[in-house]
């Protein structure tokens, strides 16, 4: 059954924290029929700071604070971006921000996470319907909970050659592979994106970021830490898996004992050698990888997974596509879907036993 296009406006913030972003995109949840405006607004500082030290642990009794200063500002971003438009979205996807992600390890365990979203505010301050809490049913039912942006990839890439790999890396990096026929849909998570790098740079020098890989082109890899770090048993799991930001921190302990440089050098060589550890884990090298998420603006850490993976690597931008937006106008693309009634997750992204629905809709008083 054909459904009507709709008008979203889909929020991201990542586990970077740097920021939200906003896009519209007008779908039926299925094709994408065009694109609209975007926006982004960074986290001010002492959130920020907030957000980073509330990682890694199920929200205690002051989340619902954070909760509200996190909606508050995802409100702010939403008018922003409605001032730049004549378009009035049907709906809100509000992805929210992820504290605590605990997938299962094995089949028949549930998972846990905890994403602070307060659709029910949203849509009160906005007077627009909100969808939020994407990953809460496929979690309940034993999926990994992500990677959830793979459906709006394969609908992104219809027209390209397969099969083809498209990689996201924000503070986790993820993969989806796109085969050739319709069902051939594979994602997870590959391992540490950004994370580690900008932790160790934002403790050295106060930067968020190492700015186009300038710091680790500098530097010298250490090939004995990066061999230790991928004896990791997550990188000889099969998919479907996913990862807590937090999983790898115990690196950061490593490159201490190496010059900063090193570090930041060795570090974004990890997020290259995991990304060829996914390769092995994929049914047929992809003809091409196309890269979004921060890492893309990374052009050390883009050559270096060149080098790793032996294929050749674009960025997302390469195809017309806006790789900063991607997975704000996913979020958008996923809430129509879920306001229809059409699966999210898969087998084969996410391991939930079917397809599955999922998102919570919030509407307004």
């Amino acid at each position: 059954m054909a459904h009507k296009p709709l008008w979203a406006l889909g929020l991201m913030s990542g586990t970077s924290a740097d920021g939200i972003d906003a896009a519209l995109i007008q779908t039926d949840g299925v094709s994408i029929h065009d694109f609209g405006q975007t926006h982004f607004i960074p986290y001010p500082a002492p959130l920020k700071n907030q957000i980073l030290q509330a990682y890694g642990k199920p929200p205690g009794h002051d989340a619902m604070m954070l909760e509200a200063a996190i909606t508050l500002l995802h409100s702010e971003c939403v008018g922003h971006l409605l001032k730049k438009t004549k378009i009035k979205p049907d709906i809100i996807g509000f992805h929210g921000q992820t504290l605590f992600h605990k997938p299962p390890r094995k089949k028949g365990e549930i998972g846990e996470t905890h994403i602070l979203s307060s659709g029910p505010l949203l849509a009160s301050l906005r007077g627009i319907p909100v969808v939020d809490q994407f990953r809460l049913n496929d979690v309940a039912h034993g999926g990994q909970g992500a990677p959830f942006v793979p459906i709006f990839h394969q609908a992104l890439a219809h027209n390209l050659p397969k099969s083809v790999a498209i990689l996201n890396i924000g503070g986790v990096a993820n993969v989806t592979w796109i085969g050739a026929k319709k069902d051939e849909l594979i994602a997870f998570d590959t391992g540490p994106g950004n994370g580690l790098i900008d932790d160790w740079v934002s403790k050295n020098t106060g930067k968020p970021w190492d700015e186009n890989g300038m710091i680790a082109a500098t530097g010298r890899i250490h090939n004995d830490l990066i061999t230790k770090w991928l004896s990791h048993p997550y990188f000889s799991r099969k998919p479907p898996k996913a990862l807590d930001r937090g999983t790898f921190k115990g690196c950061l302990k490593d490159v201490q004992q190496i010059p900063f440089e090193d570090g930041v050098a060795t570090l974004s060589a990890f997020t290259a050698a995991t990304i060829a550890q996914a390769l092995k884990l994929l049914p047929q090298a992809p003809l091409q990888w196309l890269i979004c998420g921060g890492g893309a603006h990374n052009k050390t850490l883009l050559t270096m997974i060149e080098e790793w993976v032996k294929a050749p690597v674009y960025k997302a931008s390469d195809q017309g596509w806006d790789g900063d937006f991607l997975e704000a106008q996913a979020f958008g693309y996923l809430a129509v879907r879920s306001l229809y009634g059409i699966p999210l997750s898969f087998p084969g992204t996410t391991g939930v036993p079917h397809p599955m629905t999922g998102g919570r809709l919030n509407n307004y008083a």
